[in-house]
């Protein structure tokens, strides 16, 4: 005898037997969020790797520019986004502090985000306008120290890698300074060149034309090795800081619950961007270096390790977003 339900599946139409299938992703743009102002490193990364991204999954990739609150804005966007692969982002070291630099801030970086891929990284360059009397690491702290916390350091926002880059300064020279918040780089940087702020941590990209036109003056990389774009500059460990260690990355996350096949389709576009000579050509003349594994669990193993160190230093120096 034949089952009451198998009798009626077979009766039923062949297009109501099941539910249809899914549409395979992507099948319509993607929105990719940038949660820095234009023209910054991680906004000039975003636009080097998604273009050919795109082409690879076959369906446009938006690049929407929200800046401002260390990142928080656009992050709020991708965490309130739904987790079906069609709103991602771009975002930097400040990622990792969110929700230690503002409380309130409804959102964890390691819960509530969904590690897609790690892109890139780069180190900073310390760069001062020409009028501070200092010409390297020795002579720039104690010029910080006979000033007593009036210097100013420009950054493009709290939480901002090139903010945590300078505090973590702060901790390991034992200097002080007073921190001013653009909401881009860009504007820092034009403010540095004219003498409105008296140093920046920021990207070589940036800071290394200035440098050549003697705009501004770069004293030391922040990574643990030389940077291979500025191999004259010493790191500020071999100027006396022992221990600083400071690198800026971008790394593409999409919100938590998102599919791991749309996180690996994903990741598979980019790296194999990643991978494309005329686009490493294009990093490298930016200042970056591609990081050898761009997969899902590669970027959850950063991520980890990134919290742990920038959420212990906001901790400690008791840093709050503003």
């Amino acid at each position: 005898m034949i089952a009451r339900r198998s009798l009626l599946g077979a009766l039923a139409p062949a297009g109501l037997a099941r539910p249809a299938l899914a549409q395979p992703y992507p099948n319509r743009p993607i929105r990719v969020v940038v949660p820095f102002a234009a023209g910054g490193l991680t906004d000039v990364v975003a636009r080097i790797v998604v273009e050919p991204m795109a082409a690879t999954l076959g369906r446009p990739m938006v690049i929407e520019n929200q800046g401002g609150a260390g990142s928080t804005i656009g992050a709020l966007t991708v965490g309130r986004a739904a987790p079906d692969g069609y709103t991602i982002m771009v975002g930097s070291v400040g990622h990792t502090v969110m929700d230690v630099l503002y409380p309130g801030f409804p959102y964890s970086p390691s819960r509530d985000f969904a590690p897609v891929a790690l892109l890139t990284q780069q180190p900073f360059v310390v760069a001062l306008h020409p009028s501070i009397p200092a010409t390297d690491v020795p002579s720039f702290l104690a010029w910080l120290r006979s000033r007593n916390g009036e210097a100013n350091f420009g950054t493009a926002g709290i939480g901002a890698s090139s903010h945590l880059a300078a505090e973590l300064l702060r901790k390991l020279a034992g200097v002080q300074f007073t921190v001013v918040p653009y909401r881009g780089t860009p504007q820092a940087v034009s403010d540095l060149t004219a003498g409105r702020v008296d140093f920046m941590i920021d990207s070589q990209t940036l800071l290394a034309p200035l440098m050549a036109d003697s705009r501004v003056r770069g004293i030391a990389v922040t990574t643990a090795q030389r940077s291979t774009m500025l191999p004259a500059l010493p790191t500020l460990a071999e100027g006396g800081v022992a221990g600083y260690d400071a690198a800026a990355w971008q790394a593409i996350y999409a919100p938590a619950g998102t599919p791991a096949e749309i996180r690996r389709t994903l990741s598979e576009a980019a790296t194999r961007a990643m991978r494309e000579p005329a686009v490493i050509r294009r990093l490298n003349e930016a200042g970056v270096d591609v990081t050898p594994d761009n997969s899902p669990e590669a970027a959850a193993r950063h991520l980890e390790t990134e919290v742990a160190k920038w959420s212990e230093l906001v901790r400690t120096l008791g840093i709050r977003g503003t």
